[in-house]
């Protein structure tokens, strides 16, 4: 009997071919990992003893093992791409070396320092330290310190530790600065003479007050036949950074740009970024330029793609611009308010034909040199930042069609292309119903109708109290823009080709779509096989500095209102859960959580999703998105990045008491 099970085992090992397949591994708490894998039902299980040097979000490559279980099994053969090879930790000093403590939610063995690697860093010193060298066959990973954190400082390690953690190095590789440092400053008249020299006709930039990275120019020249050409300029920084060399990889791997509360964690190295490809005033630079001939109605007549040389006039910033447009007075003000015009005739005709109108507020704080948080910003988008914006989508529209249009064996040419798919119907239905409860109509027969049914709303709310509530539920039922080479368009700009082009300083896409239409206007075409692989990568990378960008900024709100500890304020219930509901105070737009726990002393309340609220089982009483409520400051985690609220009976009352009064007053 026991040799006939076992000949069945050898027969089932033999008829087993091991499949190898590739996905992210996710470490849990309890050091067990799970592989995902794109368009698998099921994740693969690996064990600790199958990692092989992979860690907590690593891109690897498995071989499923056979099993006798119901989930499948795998063992880690190869790291196609680590999401980080920095961490925070401490070090832990012996004679000669020391061994680097990571401080992770995350396990991951400890990091042997060499002496020769301390670089500066003492025992029990809080440090980043980045892995060099991890062979298979090595128990542990070898690395270097590569920053001492200030304990003093927190704000500062903690802003670190979330670039960390979303998988952005807090510096660039020897290769990488060793080949930046070989790129010319010189711009060779040979250079000069392969480009469109746009250097005398008149060029600005318009950025924010602290920006230093100017990668758009606009220029402006009046025509004889009464049109205007206007030139979008935009920094050749492929010219700069070589494909497939050291630089190159690092810009790739990062994807983007990360723009923290008190800092930019760059996608080029500062010299690159800031300097030689930044469009500073006064000076001769290398773009890459859409020129348009427009009417004076904003129609555009025709267009021409091509290498530029530039030199920029003067340097705006967005406030100086606005003044010149409200007071209609100013450096090149004739200029300006030509453009300002055209932008604002192109801006109505995107609405007209189906773009969505959200009105975007961000809140910014000011700090101070610490980076402590001192004050609150509201930024809204004002008739300048519009100006820019909607040259800026012109050029990237114009690129993107005129990139479509292209074949190649019969077949489109593969484009980063930036698209923004149709509303999830999932979401539209219980929105369509909860604006009813506030008078509003949502037609959701059409793809176009719902765009119709959003402006009309967007626009009837305005000012109202639901205002702040439907703009946000309305843009959590939208469709999250990506990359991808497959084009469907973008939904929300009304386009039916989009891409990016205007920004290759901080987007990697920009830099991909450069080379592409260099190639197309060289007619050296040769289709990227792997650019739907690298469209995926920049996705993630764009979601990663999205969280890491959303976490700083939450970490900036607990660190304010920690000094506002047992105050009471006025806010707006601006999400609703199971669990509880946040709040944003209307003083600081600084959001916390009221926890159901916190309420069961005055009833037990249930979740409706339905009408997004927490309705009292005995009394009723409901908090519902967007109604306004009154809060007490209770607790400021900043580990957690965390803020709690509490309810104020109290405040509710008084504020329908002084409501009541003035009404009173007014008969």
């Amino acid at each position: 009997m026991g040799r006939k099970n076992s000949k069945k085992k050898k027969q089932r090992q033999k008829a087993y071919t091991p499949k190898m397949l590739k996905g992210v591994l996710d470490i849990t708490r309890s050091g067990m990992g799970f592989v995902t894998i794109p368009d698998a039902e099921t994740d693969v299980l690996v064990r600790p003893g199958d990692f092989n040097t992979a860690l907590h979000g690593d891109t690897v490559r498995i071989r499923l093992k056979a099993g006798n279980g119901r989930r499948m099994q795998g063992e880690v053969v190869d790291v196609v791409q680590r999401k980080r090879s920095e961490f925070v930790g401490r070090l832990e000093m012996n004679k000669g070396f020391a061994f680097f403590i990571p401080q992770m939610d995350k396990p991951m063995p400890d990091i042997f320092v060499p002496l020769s690697n301390f670089n500066g860093a003492k025992d029990k010193d809080r440090v980043v330290v980045r892995i060099l060298q991890w062979d298979k066959d090595g128990k542990r990973p070898v690395g270097e310190v590569v920053n001492v954190l200030d304990e003093e400082n927190s704000n500062d390690a903690a802003m670190k530790e979330l670039l960390l953690e979303g998988g952005f190095p807090l510096s660039f590789s020897d290769e990488a600065q060793e080949v930046a440092a070989r790129i010319s400053e010189t711009i060779s008249l040979d250079e000069i003479k392969k480009r469109n020299d746009v250097r005398p006709v008149l060029t600005f930039t318009i950025d924010p007050v602290d920006a230093k990275d100017f990668d758009d120019a606009i220029s402006f020249k009046k025509m004889k036949n009464g049109n205007y050409e206007i030139g979008v300029h935009i920094a050749d920084v492929s010219h700069y950074v070589e494909q497939d060399n050291a630089l190159d990889a690092e810009a790739y791997q990062r994807a983007t740009s990360v723009y923290l509360p008190d800092r930019v964690n760059p996608m080029l190295p500062e010299h690159i970024s800031n300097v030689l490809c930044s469009l500073r005033p006064n000076e001769d630079k290398l773009t890459f330029s859409a020129i348009f001939q427009m009417t004076p109605k904003g129609e555009v007549k025709q267009y021409w793609l091509g290498k530029t040389v530039i030199h920029s006039d003067h340097r705006f910033t967005y406030e100086e611009v606005q003044a010149i447009i409200e007071e209609k007075a100013g450096i090149h003000a004739d200029e300006i308010l030509i453009l300002n015009d055209l932008a604002q005739r192109m801006r109505k005709k995107r609405f007209q034909h189906g773009a969505i109108n959200f009105s975007s507020q961000e809140v910014r704080f000011k700090l101070n040199e610490k980076g402590d948080p001192i004050g609150i910003m509201i930024k809204e988008s004002l008739e300048a930042h519009q100006l820019i914006e909607e040259f800026m989508l012109l050029a990237n529209r114009t690129v993107a069609e005129n990139l479509s249009k292209i074949k190649v064996n019969n077949k489109p040419l593969p484009v980063p292309y930036r698209i923004h798919d149709d509303p999830d119907e999932e979401k539209l239905v219980p929105f369509a119903a909860f604006a009813k409860k506030f008078g509003h109509k949502f037609d959701t027969s059409s793809p176009e109708a719902i765009a119709s049914s959003f402006n009309q709303l967007l626009k009837d709310v305005h000012g109202r109290p639901e205002q702040h509530v439907l703009e946000q539920l309305g843009i959590r039922t939208m469709s999250k823009a990506k990359y991808t080479s497959e084009n469907v368009g973008h939904y929300g700009l009304g386009f039916e080709h989009y891409c990016h082009f205007t920004s290759p300083i901080r987007r990697y896409p920009d830099v991909i779509v450069h080379r592409i239409l260099q190639d197309v206007l060289a007619n050296k075409i040769n289709p990227d096989k792997k650019l739907e692989d690298k469209c995926k990568h920049c996705s993630e990378r764009e979601r990663a500095a999205m969280e890491a960008e959303r976490a700083a900024n939450k970490y900036k709100q607990v660190q304010y209102m920690k000094n506002y500890l047992g105050e009471e304020f006025e806010g707006i219930i601006s999400g609703v859960a199971g669990f509880g509901f946040w709040v944003e105070t209307v003083e600081h737009k600084c959001e916390g959580l009221v926890s159901v726990n916190s309420l069961l002393e005055y009833d037990e309340f249930r979740h409706d999703e339905t009408d997004y609220a927490l309705v009292g089982r005995r009394s009723g009483k409901k908090f519902r998105m967007g109604d306004k409520v009154w809060i007490k400051v209770i607790a400021a985690n900043l580990t957690k990045r965390q803020l709690d609220y509490e309810w104020v009976v109290a405040g509710e009352m008084n504020a329908e008491k002084d409501v009541k009064e003035k009404a009173k007053k007014k008969k």
